[in-house]
């Protein structure tokens, strides 16, 4: 048995989970950004309701960019307080057993090449369209952390850069999921512009407005398609987040890829875009693939391996 923890921006999730990916019990509280006092009365209190003599090991999904070897995070992302923290150590000191620690969106990366789209794949990418863009790169069938654990952070792509201030246009802002639901709900003036359902049954009714906006970041994410197929050469490239859901994202973005190389001839990329098989429970999943490969793989022959 393991246990896993997924520490999000709003919530800490955690999961019993058994050595083939089975959920055996899950629960969810609220996170704190207070500060590393309060973050870490919430990750003590969600691990001790779980946590048991039968535990094997704790596996742990968060913000931030992490060295995997150490278990040091660097730049918390949501948490800023934990830039630096050694969470693998604390968390191992405190219960005693051994502690994986991977960044939340090379989790989800990991949670597909495992049991999802990517499986068996040499080469893919997985975008998970959130607040920002996140995700993993697979190379030669491993996760690409990156000398300066860079690889895979696509929020901090430059789209364009204005000629006179040298200012950038990042795909983290023109790629947020977040931001494309509360324009569309903004414009529509409906009460709660982070309603996601609401944004897309006016995007699926047919609403013209809020398609305009919908069609402007499908192209975005279409583009940076299509410069990652031109990079990378991946086999695959699968879209994730919690939008990943709708259908209509994935065809829509698929469409916006055939329009750009229309008008754009000398293309001759044909990426090969899916939806993620994980959504919600993503990184749990991946975090414990994580820990799975940093502890318990025998001789490059991982038995636990469905």
């Amino acid at each position: 048995m393991y246990l896993v923890v997924d520490i999000g921006g709003t919530l800490v999730k955690t999961a019993l989970m058994d050595r083939g990916g089975k959920i055996i019990k899950k629960d969810t509280r609220p996170a704190s950004r207070e500060n590393i006092e309060a973050f870490d009365t919430i990750l003590y209190a969600a691990i001790d309701s779980f946590y048991s003599d039968d535990i094997r090991g704790i596996a742990v999904s968060t913000p931030g960019a992490v060295d995997v070897e150490t278990g040091i995070i660097y730049n918390g992302g949501s948490f800023p307080f934990q830039h630096r923290v050694n969470l693998q150590k604390k968390l191992a000191d405190k219960y005693g057993v051994t502690v994986a620690v991977e960044n939340d969106g090379r989790c989800a990366a990991l949670a597909e090449l495992w049991l999802g789209s990517i499986k068996g794949k040499q080469d893919a990418v997985v975008l998970v369209l959130g607040s920002g863009v996140g995700g993993g790169i697979i190379l030669d069938g491993k996760l690409r952390h990156g000398k300066n654990l860079l690889a895979g952070e696509m929020s901090y792509v430059m789209q364009a850069v204005e000629s006179e201030s040298n200012k950038a246009d990042f795909f983290g802002a023109s790629g947020s999921a977040v931001q494309m639901i509360h324009a569309i709900n903004k414009q529509k003036e409906w009460s709660d512009i982070s309603d996601g359902k609401k944004a897309f049954a006016f995007i699926l009714a047919g609403d013209e407005d809020a398609n305009t906006v919908f069609d402007t970041f499908c192209f975005h994410i279409a583009a940076q398609i299509i410069n990652l197929q031109y990079i990378l050469d991946p086999e695959v490239i699968s879209i994730g987040g919690g939008i990943s859901a709708q259908p209509i994202v994935t065809e829509r973005i698929q469409q916006a890829v055939e329009e750009l190389k229309k008008v754009n001839p000398m293309h001759v990329a044909k990426p090969h875009i899916v939806c993620c098989h994980y959504q919600s429970d993503a990184n749990l999943y991946g975090a414990l693939y994580h820990y799975l490969l940093q502890y318990e793989k025998t001789g490059g022959n991982e038995t636990w391996q469905k």
